[in-house]
């Protein structure tokens, strides 16, 4: 009778009891020091201000949910024209973003595109070695772009980290299958639209979360180019009444004539409103993030 023979893999603990409970010890203590500050964010906003000034700043579960810190900075206008502004600098951004390094890349990775090394090596140059912040502003300057919604996109529309990442999905895509449909008659747009594309959404929704994600969080282009308070977005109004403590706008001190909540309150809700939308998105573009990282990963 033969008996099992158990092979050491070098690099592998023995998986036992203890070890599995410690693991799973660790892993409960990185989620707890990942969510109570999040989850305490939440609870910030939605206490009175009886249990804010009796906790000290911070809540960890309101007694008595209350909303009156979203009315207070909603209450002025200024955030709900930066979330409006947020959103809308987003969509364009990315969808635009998305459409000019699809191509790019795409021309790219086809061998014998007319100025195909050439525009290679300014994408890598433009990857090492970045414009400093004067010559950026005197260039938006001279391009009529300051106070524009557009010096929030235009800057920021084509990562060449990004574009480099979808050139190398692209030239994974086997070569016969855009020959087949080019003998078919399709055309260079049609190759991409009908057959690239298509073999290509975990890569374009990874980048364009990547692109969503930083048109969102961007704030220091709209304090360089931005003069109005009301063509802010979100994350320049939120930087404004939370690092300097500055008041949002004239309508926040007269919500019904009542007082204002803490200033931890206030700035607990202008956190979670700045987060909430990426995280209504998130679970849209998980399964593509997921295999996308996946493949990129096996091909890298």
């Amino acid at each position: 009778m033969s008996t099992a023979t158990h092979i050491d893999i070098p690099g592998q603990t023995p998986s036992s009891a203890p070890w599995r409970a410690a693991k799973s010890v660790i892993l409960l203590i990185c989620c707890l020091l990942v969510a109570v500050p999040f989850f305490s964010i939440i609870a910030t906003s939605l206490a009175d201000t009886r249990q804010v000034t009796e906790a000290g700043g911070f809540v960890l579960w309101p007694d008595r949910p209350t909303l009156d810190a979203y009315q207070a900075i909603l209450a002025g206008g200024l955030v709900s024209q930066a979330l409006t502004v947020s959103v809308g600098v987003t969509a364009v951004g990315t969808a635009l973003a998305l459409l000019s390094s699809v191509t790019l890349a795409y021309g790219l990775s086809r061998p014998g595109t007319f100025g195909h090394r050439p525009t290679l090596m300014i994408l890598l140059f433009s990857l090492l070695f970045t414009p400093g912040v004067i010559p950026s502003y005197l260039l938006i300057k001279q391009l009529g772009l300051i106070n524009s919604y557009w010096s929030l996109i235009l800057p920021t529309m084509v990562n060449a980290f990004n574009v480099i990442v979808l050139r190398s999905f692209f030239l994974s895509i086997p070569r016969d299958l855009i020959d087949a449909a080019r003998i078919d008659g399709a055309s260079a747009g049609q190759i991409l639209r009908s057959v690239v594309v298509p073999l290509s959404r975990a890569a374009i929704a990874v980048v364009g979360l990547f692109y969503a994600v930083s048109y969102w969080n961007a704030f220091f282009n709209a304090m360089l180019y931005m003069n109005e308070s009301a063509k802010w977005p979100m994350q320049l109004v939120l930087r404004t009444y939370v690092v300097n403590n500055s008041a949002i706008g004239p309508g926040e001190a007269a919500v019904a004539g009542a007082t204002l909540p803490p200033s931890q309150a206030l700035q607990a809700a202008i956190l979670v409103l700045s987060i909430v939308p990426i995280l209504i998105v998130y679970p849209f573009l998980q399964r593509h993030l997921r295999k996308g990282v996946m493949i990129g990963a096996v091909k890298g």
